[in-house]
Order: structure tokens, then sequence, then C-alpha cells
């Protein structure tokens, strides 16, 4: 029985006749206009198409924003189609967003405000009035979506940051439908996030949900201090909860994981190897290969990357020729400043760097801009001795894991920054580095690719372990089992007598 096979049907088990409602503000399905006619864009990778095979089981609403050029062209009146086309098993209802609105809630408030805060750049943050009027017309629309479709019984995740706010209008209309939400990014401390200008109502919003979920111990840990600073909270350290307006809020640590099985099936593919042959003939790569793969975000460390490496080729000429760095970048957010400036800075340095060490027949560094298959990212993750994953601060990070699935032949080395969340699972078979010390992040590059072939087979035997181990459906359903006991035991204490 694979992964996701019995993910789903544990999922399913444990919702019983409780319906499911999930909210994200991606969809898993989008219907899109190409040459005249209506196209179905399916799931690409990530959380929506973890969860996809989970609502398929399961059935349910996935609440979603509805960003298909076509896409209310195919639902009915109030948004809903059912998905996947050729048999459908459930429905996601669409919101309807103008293009204002998603300037103000998605790429303003969410990645003007939250993002920069969870990720402890408060230069960067930039929280206009307008960002947050639109980010609470955005929520209500969501909750107004959630709420029709959901009834006493039913179960609503919420998923991410975009979010804050809803939980709290779903439950004012629906009292006992039970609330979990997780949190993927980072959560900060106190003094951090107390410089959001609306901290009270994002915590209001989060404190309605019954359990919330967040990458680590620490970043829960992080959460309770922000809700005790809130007026008629009461946190009870010792089950980690929060009892807020009448009702109690567990908080829990929930590791996200991959699809460690299919990654590798993807790195042992027939076409992985074919892309690895084409891209080999047409890049000048050295013998050793390092791999670098991230949407160009200012917190994922690209430009202290650069300098790292540059400060190793600097100092170790002998690998000059012999050690290549690909580095796989994503566009992102580019209607934000900061994100243009970045993907600038960073093109103008790789530029550099290749100009100062580069041959007629060799590159240092290899910029690929373009999108890969999936066979194409798994042949890079597969060939490359070294995965550096060097982020300035990441809730998880999920291409570290990607990486280590993918190490299907001679074993690579993992460089972990420590300040990623994957940094408390794989830090200790990884080599840690500092992303802001240069000097030490270039010995640890030496230090890496000089580990003993021993060594090396050691560390990523571990790393794989844990990886394999606690996948995505691992992650989905120590969610879902801790629904249940939290049912239990709210149940039990219903029928004792001080309960009564």
């Amino acid at each position: 029985m694979t992964g996701e096979r019995s993910a789903a049907e544990t999922v399913s088990s444990h919702l019983g006749d409780q319906k499911l409602v999930v909210a994200s503000n991606r969809q898993p399905y989008s219907h899109e206009r190409e040459d005249g006619d209506i196209v179905v864009n399916r799931p690409a990778g990530g959380l929506t198409s973890a969860l996809d095979p989970v609502m398929q089981s399961a059935g349910g609403t996935w609440v979603a924003w509805g960003s298909g050029d076509a896409d209310f062209d195919v639902a009915d009146t109030d948004g809903r189609v059912s998905v996947p086309p050729e048999s459908p098993a459930y429905e996601i209802r669409r919101v309807p967003l103008s293009d204002e609105q998603v300037e103000g809630y998605y790429y303003g408030y969410s990645n003007q405000v939250l993002w920069p805060i969870c990720h402890i750049d408060l230069e960067k943050m930039n929280a206009e009035e307008q960002f947050w009027d639109h980010y609470q017309q955005a929520n209500r629309a969501f909750a107004d979506a959630i709420i029709d479709e959901t009834d006493t019984d039913s179960v609503v995740w919420f998923q991410d940051y975009h979010l804050g706010l809803a939980p709290r209008h779903v439950r004012e209309e629906r009292p006992d439908t039970f609330c979990m939400q997780f949190w993927h990014i980072t959560w900060p401390s106190w003094d951090v996030f107390q410089t959001c200008p609306q901290y009270e109502q994002l915590l209001d919003g989060l404190l309605a949900n019954d359990l919330l979920g967040f990458h680590t111990e620490r970043y829960c840990q992080n959460f309770l201090d922000c809700a005790a600073m809130l007026p008629e909270t009461r946190v009870d350290r010792a089950t980690r909860s929060v009892v807020y307006d009448g009702r109690r809020t567990f908080v829990r640590p929930f590791p996200l994981g991959i699809d460690a099985v299919e990654r590798e099936r993807l790195a042992e593919s027939t076409e992985a190897t074919a892309f690895w042959n084409e891209f080999r003939e047409e890049y000048a790569v050295g013998d050793t290969l390092a791999i670098g793969v991230e949407r160009l975000d200012y917190t994922k460390g690209i430009p202290e990357r650069l300098s790292a490496l540059e400060r190793f080729w600097e100092r170790h000429p002998e690998w000059r020729g012999e050690f290549t760095y690909v580095q796989k970048a994503s566009e992102s957010r580019s209607q934000i400043g900061a994100y243009r400036e970045l993907q600038g800075r960073v093109e103008s340095e790789i530029e550099r760097i290749d100009d100062r060490f580069g041959t007629d027949d060799w590159s240092p560094i290899v910029y690929l801009k373009e999108h890969l298959p999936k066979e194409g990212l798994a042949a890079l993750y597969r060939e490359a001795d070294l995965g550096i994953v060097t982020p300035r601060r990441d809730g998880m990070n999920l291409v570290a894991k990607e990486f280590i699935a993918s190490q299907v032949d001679e074993p690579g080395v993992l460089l972990l920054s420590e300040l990623a969340g994957a940094n408390g699972e794989l830090g200790d078979e990884a080599v840690s580095v500092h992303p802001h010390d240069t000097k030490g992040f270039a010995d640890a590059i030496e230090e890496a690719l000089s580990l003993p072939q021993a060594d090396r087979e050691r560390r990523m035997y571990g790393l794989k372990k844990q990886v394999q181990s606690n996948d995505v459906y691992a992650w989905m359903n120590a969610q879902f089992r801790t629904i249940e006991a939290i049912r239990r035991g709210r149940e039990i204490a219903a029928e004792s007598p001080r309960g009564r």
C-alpha cells in the first residue's frame, strides 16, 4: 500500500461521517482559457498535490481563491465545481476576489506584513492601511464560503498565514464546528510579533481554532508567549494550550514532510537520466556538483551563499574547473520592490563571479531560471555531491528533504542552515552552517567536499530514514489523530461529574 493511499484512508477513518472542509489561498485545480478552449491545470506539487488524494478519498469541499480566468465559467452560481474532472470525488468552492483585493490581501498584507515579520526582516515590512482592509475583506469572503459549506459535524482545516482572521468569523457562525489551522511559516518571538500593528486581531482569529499547528516546538513556544500577552488569556504550558474566549486551543508541532517515495521514483526514472545526459552536454560542469533550489525570496539566503562560494573558490583555486554550483531559482512576487531588487542583485553577482573565476570551458555557477520538468530537478538532486540549503530564516524547508529523498546513487552531503526549521530534524547528519558567517560557510563547503565515503554514506542513511519516516502523509495523520484525541478528551470531560 502506498503512503498516499494509506494516508487518505487513515484520514477518512478518523473523519468517519464528518465532512472535511479545507481552506487555502491556492486551489488544487484551476480552469484556464487556452486557444479558445478551457483546460484544467492540475496540482503541480507541494501541499495541494499531497492533499488532493486525501480529499478524493474523504470527499468534502476545498475552499480557495478562484485564480483561473475560466474558473467561474465552469462553476455553479455559488462557485462550486466537482473535481477531478474525469472522476469527481469532491468539490472546490471558489472565492471570487478582485484584482485590487488580491493585490492588497496577498501581495500586500500577507507578503509585505506577515511574511517579513515572521521571517524577522522588519525593514521590509510595509504596513499600508489598505493592505489590512483587503486582508480583512478576503478573510471575510473565505469565511462566508466556509460557513456555507459546513455544519456542526464538519472539520475545517485552514492552511497558512493568508487566513489568520477567517477562523474567528467561522467560529461566530459555527460554534460547534472543529476548526484547525496549520501555519506553514515561522512564528516569531513576542517582541518581533508585536511589531505587527494588528497583532491582537490576528491572535484573536487564530485562537478561534481548536487546534493550531506549527513546524517545530520552538514556534509553538513562541506562539504561546505571544498568546500570553493578550488580555484574558490563560496559557497552560503543561498541555501546550490556551484558554481564551471560553475555548481551549491546543498548540502542537507537526513537522511537514514530502512524498519521499515519489521523489525517489522520479530520481530513478529514465526521464531523469535522459535529462542529466543532456544537461551535462549543454553545460560545462565540473566533476563535482552542488545544487541550490529556491524561489527568489530574500529569506532564502542566496546572496549570502554566493559570497561564501566566492570565498571558497578564492581560497581553494584547486577546485576551479572541478566544482560547479547550479542555482535553480524561480521568480517570485515580482510585484513587490524588494523581490525585484533581489532578482537583479543575484543575477549581477552570478555574472561577476563567473567572470572572475570562469574559463573558456568552465563556469563556476550555472544559473537556471527556466521551468524544469520534475524529472529534471530530480536528476540534479540525484547527481549533486552537495545540496546547499541555507536560508536566512525558513519555517521548515522542503528542498532539503527533496534532495535527501532523491539521493539514490552515490551519497551526497547536505549543507543546511542553522536557521531553517528542518535543522531540528536533519541537523545531526547534515553539515550545519550559519548563512551570515561567510568564512565559516566557505570552510563548511570544504569540509563537506572532503568527507570520506563511509561518512557520507552514514550521514545520508540517517537523513533518508528520517525523511521517509516523517513524510507528508505522516504529517497529515498526526494532525487527524490529534483531532480525535482532543474530541475524546472533551467527551470524557463532559461525561465526568465535574463536567456535567
